[in-house]
């Protein structure tokens, strides 16, 4: 120690400066202060014991008094407060960030916030810290010194209390020298001798005193710590550390030992010491997860739950198994063997009845014809379609079908005949222009599906867009197709001999069905022939079909029930199916009664909308009965306005013969398909029951049952029984599929195998629908099977019925509550709708906006209505919402009539709605925004946002010490002076290089929009080319080296040629976008302010856009005389000319 200090006379330290001390190496361990603070503070200390140490103000000794008992004692109350603790580092935060909570504290004093607190060390347990001395450093304190590195602070140091507890439980002296603990930390460093401890008493004071004098020289001027690395030889400063001492359980006393220092320690004590020592050793690595931290319980008032709220209270839920599927008459082992038993047994019996506009049926589809015509389509699918003198379709490609709702007779042809020839159909809507809602969506899944193919009828063919050449037009984001035209005149009859080869037994593909999800993304549902074929007999089986039964169907024949009853089923059972198209029922609501009556109808299979729609229509018509009908299903039973449609048309038509038992609400999904219908009587159905429960309740996922005079209830019907052969359970939505209590709501999940097996190409999300695996509490499994997720929100009931309280792409996420997007569009319809919305036209959807979801609700508001009637509504609307729901609504916006985006059957396109509001395309004509009523996790003022970029996790590692992963690329090979190795210099030198060496290689191409080459630049081109544009701007525009040239080109071998001048000059090109010749208002300014803002001496440009700069439209928006030096490219060449070819 001789080398780092004078001699010194050997001292007793009395107790409370030993304490101090103990405890200031405590802090600078921790982090709690700086080096250069703890040399001040211990230098203070130890003035008056040590004279002779230099550069120490003689005034510090007296401020380093020993206090008396008297001070001793006032200041104990101020020590008995504890340390608080925290789990993130203060020391990283920023001065606005300080800043801002002080003011929050001192605006909201009643609310209790937590105080900021300093950083204690992952080492100190609570068993510890309880024994841990006070601190005396604050952590602003240390902010400051780790902000201002070159300044000191002197802060007095405080009154201690009487510490005998806490000395009988420490060293008895200062811990391990800073130079050891250094050393020890930095295997690299330089380590220093420790002197060999002493026998007395005596003698290990003066080495205390001594290892403590080495460290009262400040050094002004030494190089801040470099935090940024562990290793010591790239380190400019070793800070010496020194180990903390920690405290040990009352009651505990051990042998003592002696340190490097020769000061006697508790035994308990230095294997502490030793535990930090091997911990400093390596550089703290905290979680990975803690650099990716998200401030936003920070940063937004996050909304706590209510302690009052419900909870769900019933028993665990088990699997609720249907009725097994009886194999019932013996039928053919496939739908296609089926058809052709009736085709070849039953040729006469009616299949199809389509009618027109005006109501008349144009053409009955006999068994017979659709054997025929099917066999016809496939024979010409597989041989009279070639490419390349190649097969076109091969077995398992993917065939689009596009068939307009008033053409079902084509569309079962088209699609019984790709099922003979072993082809898959995928049906989709007709696009009616380039621009319809979700086009691009559709010609995203055809082009995943691989579709090459269009099957249409010649009349649908003639009403699509056409191209200029007079072909079907290119649909953004379609794939290219061929178009075929199944029409009688194009199929070609096949040989009496020929059979087709289809197999639709197995598991392979039998068709793909369409899903539009709720971000607007088309799906493809694919289903297996063996699912096909099962979810026919298990629909007879529930429904009681029989043969030469008549079914009338008002859905879409291409997708779900409408497609799973009129089409697949009906053949089955040689039923009789009378379609009515959307057209129809548009121009007459009632016409599907009327059908049902004039056809005798068994079945009908329609929507609450129409049931709603005929109500209006019914006043005038006193001749209709619907006493046949045996069942009615309502297809979209499971939506809440369902039951009040079904009430009304029962309390009209119940007097001219319909029953009540013949209502029959039916609940399906396109991944499920038919997951539960409601059963007449006669077929074992229990009796329907109704449920009204709390809107309340079903916001937190919770049943709880109400009265019906309250006007925040939700009254559901049953959609009937659990299919035959299926199994089904309620699991909850988020996490884990574990299974749903009795009084909880959850989603209803299918195990059948009459479900759909997948979506086509999409592993992820398959897996994570078709494959899910219900676990009970525990963790186990509930059946040997995976289930699927249907997207249906509900519980089960009373006699195993299912309820369904809303779908999973209509749930909006408010806070901790759940809404659904149709019951808020069943309470907008409540207020006044006949008056006001446009044919009941409403969209309701959600927003996210500061981490939560926000309702915004769009209607189409009639011709008629005054801005008056308009903000009435509205405000209407509002509090019905507000008093039913307890929600607020973000925006509410109207529209006029037919302007909201149309569904393929006349629905409003939610997604695209969606996409427009959020575009600022809906262009609403009034709009009420209220956002206070909904917002109220508004940041707190002067925060940093809540996303952390990579910058800030940059330094967060770099101030932590952390290690940051490097790459390091192939260093480069020592350049020679050779011509090959020249290339490498500079880019310019490359060109030129490339001139000499390779001068015919074509190094650009510019191609138009149909693909064809318009100009070319081989390597001595370019050279040439920028070689001229050099000598022009140095000669004719007066440029020096080093100035800036603002290349105002459009994409092409000019822009390049330009460049590459600028680079032979020495000049820094800067390039422009032009302006549009047809907005130079906007765009115009735009480029005058980035010439201005690079501070270019010179424009070069075409002459096109030099004409365009100097006209009198440009000079309205920037004056001509404002601009830089403009040279056009033309007359660069023609001066280039005129000066090599005077």
């Amino acid at each position: 120690m001789a080398d780092r200090g004078c001699p010194l006379e050997a001292a007793p330290l009395p107790a409370e400066v030993r304490e101090s001390l103990a405890e200031l190496e405590l802090e600078l361990s921790e982090g709690d202060i700086t080096q250069k603070g703890y040399e001040k503070k211990r230098a203070k200390l130890l003035a008056r014991y040590i004279p002779l140490i230099q550069g120490i103000d003689p005034s510090l000794q007296a401020e380093n008094r020993i206090p008396g008992p008297s001070q001793t004692t006032a200041a104990a109350p101020k020590q008995q407060k504890s340390r608080p603790t925290t789990s993130r580092d203060e020391r990283f935060r920023s001065d606005v960030h300080t800043e801002a909570v002080q003011a929050a504290l001192a605006k909201y004093k009643e609310r209790k916030m937590p105080m900021p607190s300093k950083r204690r060390s992952v080492l100190v347990h609570s068993s510890v810290e309880t024994y841990t001395p006070p601190d005396t450093s604050s952590a602003s304190e240390d902010e400051g010194s780790l902000r201002r590195p070159g300044r000191l602070t002197s802060t007095p140091l405080q009154s201690h209390s009487s510490v005998e507890p806490w000395l009988d439980r420490v060293i008895q002296g200062s811990s391990t020298s800073s130079s050891a603990s250094s050393t020890s930390s930095h295997p690299g460093g330089r380590p220093t001798t420790a002197p060999s401890a002493a026998a007395t008493p005596g003698a290990a004071a003066t080495t205390a005193l001594a290892g403590l004098e080495a460290h009262t020289h400040i050094d002004l001027h030494s190089a801040p710590p470099d935090v940024t690395t562990g290793l010591v030889e790239h380190s400019y400063f070793e800070r010496p550390q020194v180990a903390s001492v920690r405290s040990v359980p009352r009651g505990c006393s051990g042998s003592m030992l002696e340190t490097a220092d020769g000061v006697p320690v508790n035994s308990r004590v230095s294997s502490k010491i030793q535990q930090l020592l091997n911990t400093l050793k390596r550089p703290k690595r905290p979680p990975l997860k803690e650099f990716f931290v998200d401030d936003f319980e920070e940063l937004l008032e996050v909304q706590q739950p209510d302690p009052n709220q419900p909870k769900p209270e019933g028993s665990e839920t088990s699997v609720l198994r249907g009725e097994p599927l009886t194999a019932g008459v013996l039928r053919p082992p496939s739908l296609l063997a089926t058809l052709q038993r009736w085709g070849t047994t039953q040729p006469k019996s009616p299949c199809l009845t389509a009618l027109d506009t005006t109501g008349k049926a144009t053409y009955t589809l006999t068994y017979g014809k659709l054997w025929s015509r099917s066999l016809k389509l496939a024979y010409t699918l597989l041989n009279k379609l070639t490419s390349k003198n190649e097969p076109l379709l091969k077995p398992g490609d993917r065939v689009a079908l596009v068939f307009p709702n008033s053409d079902p007779v084509m569309f079962m042809v088209a699609f019984y005949g790709c099922l003979l020839a072993e082809l898959v159909p995928v049906p989709i809507e007709v696009p009616l222009t380039r621009k319809d809602a979700g086009s691009q969506q559709v010609g995203f899944l055809l082009g995943s599906c691989g579709v090459s193919l269009a099957l249409t009828t010649d009349a649908c063919q003639k009403g699509l867009p056409k191209a200029q050449t007079g072909e079907v037009a290119a649909f953004k984001g379609w794939p290219p197709l061929s178009w075929l035209v199944i029409d009688g005149k194009h199929l070609a009859k096949p040989p009496k001999d020929w059979h087709p080869l289809a197999q639709d037994t197995g598991t392979g593909t039998a068709y793909i069905e369409y899903k539009t999800s709720k971000e607007g993304s088309t799906v493809g549902v694919t289903v297996s022939h063996a699912s096909l074929l099962a979810q026919c007999r298990a629909l007879t089986q529930a429904c009681g079909y029989s043969e030469a039964e008549t079914l009338t169907n008002v859905l879409d024949f291409k997708r779900d029930a409408g497609l799973w009853h009129g089409v697949l089923t009906s053949v089955m059972n040689r039923m009789h199916v009378v379609s009515v198209p959307y057209a129809l029922m548009k121009a007459n609501p009632l016409s599907w009664i009327q059908k049902v009556c004039f056809y005798k109808a068994r079945a009908a299979l329609v929507k609450s909308r129409d049931m709603h729609w005929s109500l209006l229509a019914q006043r005038g018509q006193r001749d209709v009965s619907l006493s046949s009908l045996r069942m009615l299903i309502v297809a979209d039973g499971a939506n809440p306005w369902s039951i009040s449609s079904c009430d009304a048309f029962l309390n009209v038509f119940q007097s001219r013969g319909l029953r009540p038992e013949v209502i029959c609400p039916c609940a399906s999904s396109p991944e499920a398909l038919t997951v539960a219908i409601r059963r007449p009587p006669d077929l074992g159905g229990p009796p329907p029951r109704k449920a009204v429960l709390s809107m309340n309740g079903l916001s937190y996922g919770v049943i709880r049952v109400d009265t019906e005079e309250k006007l925040s209830v939700l009254t559901v019907q049953d959609v009937g029984q659990v299919m035959p052969g299926a199994n089904v359970c309620v699991v909850k939505l988020e996490g884990t599929p574990y299974l749903c209590k009795t009084d909880e709501v959850g989603e209803i999940c299918v195990s059948s195998s009459a479900t759909g097996t997948a979506y086509y190409g999409l592993l992820g999300i398959t897996k994570n629908v078709f494959e899910a695996v219900p676990v009970t509490t525990g963790g186990a499994p509930i059946f040997d099977r995976p289930f699927t997720r249907t997207g249906l929100l509900g519980f089960i009931g009373p006699d195993n019925l299912v309820f369904i309280v809303g779908k999973l792409d209509g749930l909006m996420v408010t806070g901790v509550r759940r809404h659904n997007a149709d019951d808020v569009v069943a309470t907008a319809l409540a207020v006044e709708p006949m008056k006001f919305v446009y044919r009941g036209r409403i969209a309701v959807f959600s927003v996210a906006v500061l981490h939560d979801d926000r309702i915004v609700l769009v209607a189409e508001q009639r011709p008629d209505a005054s801005e008056e009637d308009s903000f009435q509504w509205m405000s209407r609307v509002l509090q019905a919402i507000d008093s039913i729901h307890q929600v607020g609504v973000y925006c509410l916006a109207l529209v006029p009539a037919n302007t909201l985006p149309k569904a393929p059957l006349g629905g409003i396109h939610i997604s695209e709605t969606k996409q427009r509001f959020l575009e600022g395309t809906l262009h609403p004509c009034n709009v009420l925004m209220c956002p206070h009523t909904c917002v109220t996790n508004l940041p707190k003022p002067r925060q940093k946002q809540p996303e952390v970029g990579p910058a800030s996790m940059i330094v967060g590692n770099l101030v932590a010490g952390k290690r940051i992963a490097q790459a390091s690329g192939r260093e480069l090979a020592h350049l020679e002076d050779s011509d090959q190795a020249r290339k490498f210099l500079f880019l310019a030198d490359v060109l030129q290089w490339r001139a000499h060496t390779t001068p015919d290689h074509p190094l650009f191409l510019l191609l138009n929009a149909k693909g064809t080459v318009t100009s070319t630049a081989t390597c001595v081109q370019l050279h040439k080319r920028a070689e001229r544009v050099a000598a022009a701007l140095m000669e004719k525009g007066r440029l020096s080296v080093g100035d800036h040239v603002a290349l105002v080109y459009p994409p092409g071998v000019d822009l390049i040629a330009a460049f590459y001048g600028c680079l032979y000059c020495g000049c820094v090109p800067v390039t422009v976008r032009p302006p549009h010749p047809q907005n130079l208002g906007t765009t115009l300014p735009t480029v005058k302010m980035i010439v201005e803002v690079s501070k270019s001496a010179c424009v070069l440009t075409t002459q096109a856009v030099t004409r365009l700069l100097r006209s009198k439209e440009a000079a309205a928006a920037v004056d001509i005389r404002t601009w830089p030096t403009i040279l056009d490219t033309g007359s660069v060449w023609s001066w280039w000319y005129r000066v090599a070819f005077p």
